[in-house]
């Protein structure tokens, strides 16, 4: 079990996430954790722990560097996923006594990257069905509208959509046949004046965190400072609600490739795959 937040959530805080699908907390993460994480994040560039994807811009200098499931090979991101307040900041919005570690992803845009993320929301990607799985997405350098700031349309985790699953660096066959079928989402900047919609983004500081729903529909631009790079963490949990679904794309967390490891419709019950991290009182 962890310690208090640093600065409590409030009712008024948890009411906005399941409103809007996404709220920003600010100052969570002291300069311990972000130097650490920071540090181990450009580590991973050239030293990869997990998977890294580069994609490098066709024109200019730009790289967009993306690792997955570090934690399972390194032990400074796994004691940053069990023992961080994101495990206790993610039980709080989901108003669960419990949660369990997922996985933890790294996303870095070097200055002048042109490559945008694309708008997506993240449950079609995985194994998973239900509400109760929550990203916690850490600033681990200040984040700016210049730098690549994700952008999330307001209360679209309530749509009861599931948009084809496209990675952001490109993974051949990475899509099942079930998941193929899903309808393209769509480009939502050019949706930004539209007034049936409402877009949310965050001036952030190192050690602000966004915290997302599952289904909520999200994506940013290029990182057009020409010296300022971008890294953020993100960390996934679930509990509550969460079953297994089974793959829907070549996503796999270590130690589940195994298509029949869980049952469909029940959680996936194992102590070493997904720890559980926090329980709250």
């Amino acid at each position: 079990m962890i310690g208090n937040l640093p600065k409590p959530i409030t009712k008024e805080r948890i009411v906005e996430y399941e409103k809007n699908g996404v709220v920003c907390v600010r100052g969570q993460f002291n300069r311990d954790w972000t130097s650490r994480m920071l540090a181990a994040g450009v580590r991973h560039m050239d030293t990869p722990s997990g998977n890294r994807r580069v994609q490098d811009d066709d024109q200019g200098s730009g790289r967009f560097v993306t690792g997955t499931h570090m934690s399972r090979y390194n032990e400074e991101f796994m004691d940053f996923a069990l023992n961080s307040p994101a495990a206790h900041i993610a039980a709080k919005m989901m108003r669960l006594d419990q949660v369990r570690f997922f996985y933890d992803q790294l996303f870095i845009k070097e200055p002048g990257t042109q490559a945008p993320t694309a708008w997506h929301h993240d449950l079609p990607f995985w194994p998973f069905d239900g509400n109760h799985i929550a990203s916690v997405w850490i600033a681990c350098t200040p984040v700016s509208t210049e730098t690549s700031g994700l952008v999330y349309v307001a209360g679209s985790h309530k749509w009861k959509k599931m948009y084809r699953p496209v990675p952001a660096v490109p993974i051949e066959d990475f899509m099942s046949e079930e998941v193929k079928k899903f309808e393209e989402c769509p480009m939502f900047h050019k949706e930004f004046n539209n007034p049936e919609y409402k877009f949310l983004s965050w001036e952030m500081e190192v050690g602000d965190a966004l915290v997302h729903h599952p289904l909520t529909v999200h994506g940013s631009g290029k990182n057009s400072s020409g010296s300022q790079r971008r890294v953020a963490l993100s960390l996934r949990y679930f509990g509550g609600d969460a079953v297994w679904h089974g793959p829907r794309t070549r996503f796999a967390v270590p130690g589940t490739e195994d298509e029949s490891i869980f049952e469909r419709g029940k959680m996936p019950i194992n102590d070493e795959i997904f720890p559980i991290v926090t329980e709250t009182h």
